[in-house]
């Protein structure tokens, strides 16, 4: 079974950073980042592709959020830069060991590995 921790959650004023990392306890081949918010339902964030790094972001973090990855540590990274209070959310990291379609990457059926979350708090 694999094991997903996530780390580097916090509280920041808006325009701030922070960086989220997730490390698997073996190989995964999809992980991508997801959020759910106070009464809001869990919504894709960002996803990247072990094999070839292909990525997929949400548009409402595009330009703002990068995912990366470390194959040789296991580990997903989100770089995330001017936040902003809408932000705001349990993030949870999520993986596969399917290497999935572009058309597939954010739905989050497709993810049978979850982490516990991390929470980010954007202040205005």
């Amino acid at each position: 079974q694999v094991q997903l921790v996530e780390s580097g959650g916090g509280s920041v004023q808006a325009g701030g950073s922070l960086r989220l990392s997730c490390v698997a306890s073996e190989r995964y081949y999809t992980t991508g980042w997801f959020r759910q918010a106070p009464g809001k339902e869990r919504e894709f964030v960002a996803t990247i592709r072990r094999r070839d790094g292909t990525t997929s972001y949400a548009d409402s973090v595009k330009g703002r959020f990068t995912i990366s990855k470390d194959n040789a540590k296991n580990t997903v990274y989100l770089q995330m830069s001017s936040l902003i209070p809408d932000d705001t959310a349990v993030y949870y990291c999520a993986a596969t060991k399917s290497h999935l379609i572009v058309t597939s990457l954010q739905d989050q059926t497709r993810y049978d590995y979850w982490g516990q979350g991390t929470q980010v708090t954007v202040s205005s």
